[in-house]
């Protein structure tokens, strides 16, 4: 399949399932999850602080570390991929999916879940806490108000709302994008190496049931044989290819 070919895929699809990764955020200035280890955390491994081991042994400096993840995305602006990821989405209305594993919150802001679609945070979002006892989700104070570790108006101590590692995917959402990806006439997987599961296999669900499958990705992935379409470019400029929009989107 060639890129005319995969724009008419895509024009003609009425349900669309995207999947993204890091590779989105990246030219928002948002590094990866391991490219966050700079400076002070660069002695520590992200397993060191993004697990409940860790939690259970320091919960002030995984929080401290979380903290100033939050400040910087907050900072950062939606780009490009987000802003035509939010466009294509009021194209296809409720035929539009988008689960990230990303947990900036940048296709939110874009408007991503907004425009009749769905969006699914497989991962959490740094700007969320969730009370230790009732499990319940509150956004965090802003920055500059934000107290260590945070409580929540129950007055109990409150963990970051992210997936760390040892932990299952949210299951609710992981069963709504499994539905999505099975039931789309096209998937979109972008920014993701696709090596991480259970995400990595959502793709496979469109394949298996007949769907068309294109990837957006600067380098060789693990989908990258089995897609029919694969575009070697980060993910704004392939999503303007494949979109067919000229110029930058503001």
């Amino acid at each position: 399949m060639d890129l005319d070919q995969a724009r008419t895929a895509l024009a003609r699809a009425s349900r669309v399932a995207v999947l993204t990764g890091a590779g989105v955020s990246a030219e928002s200035g948002i590094p990866t999850f391991r490219d966050a280890q700079t400076g002070h955390w660069a002695r520590l491994r992200p397993e060191d602080l993004a697990s409940p081991a860790a939690y259970a042994r320091d919960p002030e400096m995984v929080w401290e570390w979380y903290a100033g993840r939050y400040r910087d995305v907050l900072a950062a602006q939606p780009n490009q991929a987000h802003l035509l990821l939010a466009q294509l989405e009021r194209r296809k209305g409720a035929g539009f999916f988008l689960a990230t594993q990303n947990v900036d919150g940048l296709h939110e802001r874009a408007g991503s879940g907004q425009q009749g679609g769905q969006l699914a945070e497989l991962h959490g979002n740094l700007s969320r806490g969730r009370d230790e006892v009732t499990g319940q989700v509150w956004p965090l104070p802003r920055p500059d108000e934000l107290r260590l570790p945070p409580q929540s108006p129950a007055g109990n101590r409150m963990r970051p709302d992210i997936v760390w590692f040892g932990e299952f995917l949210p299951p609710a959402a992981l069963s709504a994008a499994e539905q999505a990806f099975a039931q789309a006439d096209m998937a979109l997987v972008i920014g993701t190496s696709s090596a991480v599961y259970p995400a990595a296999g959502l793709a496979l669900l469109t394949l298996e049931n007949g769907g068309v499958v294109a990837e957006i990705n600067p380098e060789i992935t693990d989908l990258s044989r089995l897609a029919h379409f694969s575009l070697r470019e980060k993910a704004g400029q392939g999503l303007a290819a494949l979109l067919g929009t000229p110029g930058p989107i503001c």
